[in-house]
């Protein structure tokens, strides 16, 4: 066997990894093996418009010049090197940081995904008020290590592992008042999307958030803004920010290295200055690879306009699905380059469908389909997309 693979086709891919790994996903039929810009090309040669980037993570697109010769680079030189250590390079993407978080989220912890970025965000809450209890919401998404799922609303993935460690109220989403109820003297943290992802691109009032923020500061709660996957695609850094509030913990991870694992929990001062030394860590986190390919990133998103270009894409592709009047279509809803399209179906045969005409997307529950795609696409992968879409839903 060749080391890099490249020569197994899809039948064989598929069915080593049907036998050999244990069946938590709903396999597709392909097999993807290479990448290049707005395009994934799978095992038999065929390229697919890529309006997915695996759950959110590849804002740059693949095989993207700049970042592959920086990772290169940086591959050469030193690739991991635990915290305790100082790293140039993980000193550079904290000053990089500076430029996209607000003022008073001035630390950070470097860790590896999203839901570790939740896991230490809830932890931090509850050893900086001294409280057990979190306020989340309905339709809420948040990882499924044992904390991040406590804050997680859907049953399906709560119930197997109930008795769950963190005591939780899930409330609707987008009512303000029921969140200002269920906050007690109990509550350590609320943590809110601004804009839900798995529960169907569900974008938050901004004048909900501002209640959440004005609340959870009257009575002594943290608010943390769950940015893992809104960071960077919605036309702003960050959506919760964009919309006026400033949380007490900021938590991101996919988009931030452009698919290379990493994640951000950012505090304030005052929540750093109280947790005790070594109240967490990772020996992964902040490696100089992962900070590397992060700094890269947020260069390339800055320098190449992308922010903006999200926010106008998004808005041309919204305004294409609407304007093609399918009787299939109940909403169309998003912010930037998240998208979420709610159908009077179900949305699996409307994926393959898309799949079968050379695009991959997603489902955000069973009802919709979801479009996170590269923010380097240009007009002619939107209109791609429309076209696509159009043919499916006709």
């Amino acid at each position: 066997m060749v080391a890099t693979g490249r020569d197994l086709d899809t039948e064989h891919i598929l069915r080593v990894e049907r036998e050999r790994q244990i069946p938590l996903y709903a396999k597709r039929d392909i097999a993807l093996v290479r990448g290049e810009g707005a395009y994934l090309y799978d095992a038999d040669g065929r390229r697919y418009l890529d309006a997915m980037s695996n759950y959110g993570v590849a804002v740059l697109g693949h095989a993207h010049p700049a970042y592959t010769s920086a990772m290169t680079e940086q591959l050469q030189m030193l690739t991991t090197g635990h915290q305790s250590f100082g790293s140039d390079v993980r000193a550079l993407l904290l000053e990089a940081l500076r430029e996209i978080t607000p003022d008073g989220l001035d630390r950070a912890f470097l860790s590896n995904s999203g839901a570790e970025t939740i896991e230490a965000g809830l932890k931090f809450a509850r050893a900086v008020t001294g409280r057990t209890r979190i306020v989340a919401a309905r339709r809420g998404y948040h990882g499924r290590t044992l904390g991040a799922l406590s804050a997680t609303a859907d049953k399906k993935y709560r119930d197997p592992f109930e008795p769950l460690p963190i005591p939780a109220t899930h409330v609707a989403f987008n009512d303000a008042d029921a969140l200002e109820a269920a906050i007690d003297d109990e509550t350590a943290a609320v943590i809110l999307e601004p804009v839900q992802g798995e529960g169907g691109i569900h974008v938050a009032d901004p004048a909900y958030l501002q209640r959440a923020r004005e609340v959870t500061r009257a009575r002594g709660a943290l608010l943390i803004a769950d940015e893992v996957q809104s960071a960077v695609r919605t036309g702003d850094p960050f959506a919760m920010v964009a919309s006026g509030v400033v949380p007490d913990i900021l938590c991101t991870a996919k988009a931030l290295a452009n698919g290379f694992p990493i994640g951000l929990t950012s505090v304030t001062e005052e929540i750093s200055a109280a947790l005790p030394a070594g109240a967490h860590g990772s020996t992964f986190g902040g490696n100089p690879l992962a900070c590397r390919a992060a700094v890269e990133t947020l260069r390339i998103l800055r320098d190449d306009g992308l922010y903006a270009r999200a926010a106008t894409l998004g808005q041309r592709i919204v305004a294409g699905i609407e304007a093609l009047e399918s009787r299939q279509v109940r909403a169309v809803r998003g912010r930037g380059l998240m998208i979420g399209v709610e159908l009077r179906q179900k949305a699996t045969p409307a994926l393959r469908a898309l799949q079968e005409r050379g695009v991959l997307a997603l489902p955000a529950g069973t009802v919709i389909l979801r479009f996170l795609p590269p923010l380097i696409w240009d007009e002619a992968q939107a209109d791609e997309l429309l076209a696509a879409l159009g043919e499916v839903l006709a």
